[in-house]
């Protein structure tokens, strides 16, 4: 009875090794795709993100409809007069006195906003001086808020283009503060 199952387990040895040996294939892989991986161009489109919408391998790419990034704060506030007027009559900085670096906003106003309304805010800058542009308001003319300010800042006013993408929401308010402070000056 010993020899009959030692013959058995023998035979199901032989039988299991010569079953997986092809001739036409040898060396069975369990996962070819990690052997043999598919080479692709650097740059080049892919077809790893198809989708019915034609949008080409950049659909994975493309963030879910309504994220936004982290530590951003929406501003709802809609680009028109209406929207300019009610920004300046109930914005307010939510910035207290304590975090605003002024040193900081002084430097963020010197690159960004000196070059047109210059470094006292009197509407000349090197541009305005240079008659590049003209009609920069002089802050003491104008009646803004650091609302209407940060607003401005964020959407641009007639010549002037939006600084959303070089400034951050924060360094928007330090500048606001700062202009209001330079406009105390004048």
């Amino acid at each position: 009875m010993k020899s009959l199952l030692k013959t058995a387990v023998l035979l199901g040895i032989i039988v299991s090794f010569s079953s997986c040996h092809d001739k036409s294939k040898p060396n069975y892989q369990y996962m070819p795709n990690m052997y043999e991986s598919v080479a692709y161009e650097t740059y080049s489109e892919s077809s790893a993100f198809n989708s019915p919408t034609g949008l080409h391998g950049k659909e994975g790419q493309l963030p879910p409809v309504g994220s936004i990034k982290r530590g951003f704060i929406p501003y709802e506030i809609p680009n028109t007069t209406a929207g300019y007027d009610f920004a300046k009559a109930t914005l307010k900085s939510p910035l207290d006195s304590t975090a605003v670096d002024m040193e900081k906003a002084q430097g963020l106003f010197e690159i960004y906003c000196a070059i047109c309304h210059g470094n006292a805010g009197d509407g000349q800058g090197k541009l305005v001086k240079q008659q590049k542009f003209l009609g920069v308001p002089n802050y003491k003319d104008r009646q803004i808020t650091e609302g209407s300010v940060y607003h401005v800042q964020t959407y641009g006013l007639n010549s002037m283009g939006s600084y959303a993408n070089q400034l951050s929401q924060e360094e928007r308010w330090m500048v606001a503060a700062y202009v209001m402070e330079l406009r105390s000056k004048l």
